[in-house]
């Protein structure tokens, strides 16, 4: 046997240990989050799902998949200038069909693209329905906002670990499979964690799936929305892990300014990935305007008034199913028409399109 002297071991583990450090990402230095943010226009636009569809598996599923749908809705939101939307995948999607959902999302992407708009898409999820199933989804419940809205992977299965190792296969392979795509601008890896009660129960499955995401060392940012200052451990987590800041806020412009000056301080770039709640002053006229002078992206819930009837407050159905004298979220009607020309104006001139 050849002998292998020190210094030569010591270089031949010093390599070994710099290839697992490629191929293995880190969380990006503020210079090239900084670097990252200046390359794109003022990032804006919208949480979209087609309005035929009630939650993410009706989106993603074969039966239910509606490329025509999406391509006219997304035409609306180029029409007014807005330049990303924020997409929900879903696990189970990808459990029933590994593939024929990667080119379901290949195909959401070529149209997207289509439309000078980039994606920004949504791994987990913490909020609304526990127990999502497979196959036909509910119809909406009149008058009631997201009716049919589902956790992924759901509760308690976001908090067993025999569950992660399938997670896992799932995180990885939609992320490896489009971790160059310049068609996708970031990885929202965890809608809302500790949401619905669960509280710290979810940060098992937040810090795997970041680990998971760093793995495949994508060349797009990697994020976790900050939405809830009560639920410290987790908001710390997000915060110290996430490449770019992106937070939720559906409060009136003090109460948003003061959140943001206060997420300044990781002095790194922002996006807003929810706000515009109109019952709750949180409109564009008084929002927009603010996250585009301090050039934090802004992107509102809802594009479409459709199967989700976001257009309804949280927790105030109307159980007639009339149209609110206000909308809550959303900004076209299925036809295209603007719920409010004067917001569909302003967000035109401030995206500098005639």
């Amino acid at each position: 046997m050849k002998k292998i002297y020190p210094l030569t071991l010591l270089l031949f583990l010093s390599m070994i240990c710099s290839a697992v450090a490629q191929q293995k990402g880190e969380r990006w230095s503020i210079e090239k989050a900084e670097a990252w943010y200046k390359q794109h226009d003022w990032i804006n636009g919208a949480n979209f799902i087609p309005s035929n569809a009630i939650n993410q598996l009706e989106m993603w599923q074969e039966k239910t998949f509606s490329p025509e749908l999406i391509d006219r809705e997304l035409g609306y939101a180029e029409s007014i200038g807005m330049n990303v939307m924020r997409v929900y995948l879903h696990s189970l999607a990808y459990k029933a069909d590994p593939e024929g959902f990667k080119k379901r999302v290949d195909r959401y992407l070529d149209i997207a693209n289509k439309h000078a708009i980039k994606t920004m898409f949504v791994i987990f999820d913490d909020v609304w329905d526990k127990t999502p199933k497979i196959g036909k989804q509910p119809e909406p419940k009149t008058g009631t906002h997201n009716s049919g809205w589902v956790q992924d992977p759901g509760d308690p299965a976001s908090g067993e670990e025999k569950n992660f190792p399938e997670l896992e296969k799932y995180v990885k392979d939609i992320i490896n499979t489009f971790k160059d795509d310049k068609r996708i601008l970031l990885w929202d890896l965890y809608n809302e964690p500790g949401n619905e009660g669960k509280g710290n129960e979810s940060l098992p499955l937040l810090k795997n799936v970041f680990e998971w995401a760093r793995e495949v060392n994508p060349s797009q940012p990697v994020s976790a929305g900050l939405w809830s200052w009560g639920l410290t451990d987790l908001g710390a987590f997000q915060a110290l892990h996430s490449d770019i800041i992106t937070y939720h806020n559906y409060g009136d412009p003090e109460d948003h300014r003061r959140v943001l000056e206060l997420l300044k301080s990781h002095g790194r770039p922002m996006i807003c990935t929810e706000y515009m709640a109109r019952t709750r002053n949180s409109r564009f006229a008084n929002i927009m305007p603010m996250l585009k002078e301090e050039n934090i992206g802004a992107i509102n819930w809802g594009l479409v008034n459709g199967k989700t009837n976001t257009i309804y407050a949280w927790n105030t159905p109307i159980e007639s199913g009339e149209e609110p004298v206000e909308w809550f979220h959303d900004v076209f009607r299925k036809d295209g028409t603007p719920y409010r020309q004067d917001e569909a104006d302003l967000i035109k001139k401030l995206n500098n399109k005639k």
